[in-house]
């Protein structure tokens, strides 16, 4: 080999090594830069999004290691309540704030995304997703793994968060997921339950409605709980 060839090489192999310690300083540099103290890595974390309060917490060990400022879903666009798990994380767009995170929900597509309308932080003003500050959605990325369970509380009924709303063809939500399951533990609904009160879901309402004397109008109401022993005490 000439003195050439050799002297190419070991600047090659110089020039190999230099970019390998600096991805590695950059990405500890990057690791340190996470202000979640107590943070560890090789142990699970819960995040538990209250949207009664507008806040997530981010639990390990049982202790909460951050609070971040978020924002549910409107009345007419609720969360989903329930424990869910992280399926998928992406790099969305700017309207996504840049970072996703996406649940396990059968009725839709729900997930933990940025914004770019902090405004909307702090109160009831999603489509249903969790909504967070840009910088914090990437920080959360950042340590947040695939299958992390999901808490997202919505008052002090479980599935049926704060109140028993009225129910019609059409309408998706944790309630109707809620509902699915006990009218099929009860033998009334025979498909997967699924949060969508579609056509397939009538005839068993019906048919609940008119073995209890209810009208037959397709509407889940509060008479319509009762009969099923659905009864909201806190």
């Amino acid at each position: 080999m000439s003195k050439f060839k050799k002297l190419l090489f070991t600047l090659i192999f110089i020039f190999i090594i230099e970019i390998i310690l600096i991805y590695l300083g950059y990405k500890k540099s990057t690791e340190n830069s996470l202000t979640i103290n107590g943070y560890n890595p090789k142990k699970p974390l819960v995040l538990i999004a209250d949207i009664t309060l507008n806040e997530l917490f981010v639990f390990q060990d049982n202790k909460c290691l951050k609070t971040y400022i978020i924002s549910g879903g409107k009345p007419s666009t609720p969360s989903p309540i329930g424990t869910w798990k992280i399926i998928s994380k992406d790099t969305w767009g700017e309207g996504f704030g840049g970072h996703w995170m996406g649940f396990n929900v059968p009725w839709g597509k729900y997930g933990i995304h940025g914004t770019i309308y902090p405004n909307s932080l702090g109160w009831n003003s999603s489509k249903g997703c969790i909504r967070m500050n840009n910088k914090d959605v990437a920080e959360l990325y950042k340590i947040v793994k695939h299958n992390t369970p999901v808490i997202i509380y919505g008052g002090p009924y479980g599935d049926f968060g704060e109140y028993l709303r009225p129910i019609k063809p059409g309408m998706i939500g944790s309630d109707i997921y809620k509902l699915q399951q006990i009218l099929k533990e009860k033998g009334y609904f025979k498909g997967e339950p699924n949060g969508i009160y579609n056509q397939w879901m009538i005839p068993s309402i019906n048919k609940f409605q008119k073995e209890h004397n209810l009208p037959i109008n397709n509407t889940i109401d509060k008479n319509f709980f009762k009969k099923l022993g659905v009864e909201l005490i806190d």
